[in-house]
């Protein structure tokens, strides 16, 4: 009402409206791109006007209630923004306890070792990259690694999945996004069918072809323990120089990155007599 020397006016309506208030913002964190869901919590968010990160205001936001606003985070750059909201009664204290967000950088990813290992799965996987803290999937074409652990901001352990022989492409997920992708391949076991000659003397220098099957990623030719030189020509054959030895049979196995072989028999036989 307003008072003068003729009298008081008619009564118009004024509402006190509260200061908004924050306590919490969920998920707390999201990637610098902006564009995350988020759920703000308080009191007195009635009437919202804006949304502000860090005084950036939210590309778009809905008040829910008294209680609850959900907005799309905007674009900023790494690190904790301040959240505030708007309304008739004021500004929200940006140093309300629970009233952030923690902007992450995308992941990425600059190397993977070892690059292939069997279809069974089970190999440990080590990734490198960047911005790798917090993450919550690795995915081999999708498909989740059998486990994983976040050693360091650059460096990720995991271990494959079982998955059908191929390439696939790793990511890695954080809060700030997905990775880029690296190349890992699944081998299936290499097997031997057959070995010629499948005899020699105990001297080393015979030459023998072995043939089979998934034999392109050979690391190694065994004649028994002990090792031979090699040459893959094709998935189905590897010429090798048998290594010397003392004479009778012994077992032939190829190794590659998906695991042993079966074993053919190579038997050495002694020079005779003179």
């Amino acid at each position: 009402t307003v008072t003068t020397a003729g009298g008081t006016s008619n009564a118009l309506a004024f509402t006190y409206i509260a200061v908004p208030s924050l306590t919490g913002v969920s998920p707390s964190q999201g990637p610098v791109a902006g564009g995350t869901t988020v759920t703000l919590t308080g009191s007195s968010l009635t009437g919202a006007t804006a949304v502000r990160f860090d005084g950036v205001a939210a590309p778009s936001f809905t008040v829910d209630n008294s209680t609850q606003i959900t907005a799309v985070t905007p674009v900023h750059s790494a690190g904790v923004a301040a959240v505030t909201v708007t309304t008739a009664g004021g500004t929200s204290n940006p140093n309300d306890p629970g009233a952030s967000f923690f902007y992450v950088d995308r992941p990425t990813l600059t190397a993977l070792a070892p690059p292939s290992g069997p279809t069974a799965g089970g190999t440990a996987v080590t990734l490198a990259g960047n911005n790798l803290l917090g993450a919550t999937a690795v995915l081999f074409d999708g498909m989740a690694a059998a486990s994983f652990t976040v050693d360091s901001a650059t460096q990720i352990t995991a271990v494959a999945p079982s998955h059908a022989a191929g390439s696939t492409a790793v990511t890695v997920t954080t809060p700030g996004g997905i990775s880029n992708s690296l190349g890992y391949v699944f081998l299936d076991v290499p097997v031997l069918v057959s070995l010629v000659p499948d005899e020699g003397p105990t001297h080393a220098g015979t030459v023998v072809t072995l043939t089979g099957g998934n034999l392109t990623a050979t690391t190694g030719v065994q004649f028994g323990a002990v090792s031979a030189p090699f040459t893959v020509f094709s998935p189905t054959q590897i010429i090798t120089v048998a290594p010397a030895g003392p004479a009778g049979p012994v077992s032939v196995t190829v190794t590659t990155p998906a695991g042993t072989s079966n074993g053919l028999t190579y038997t050495r036989a002694a020079a005779p007599g003179v």
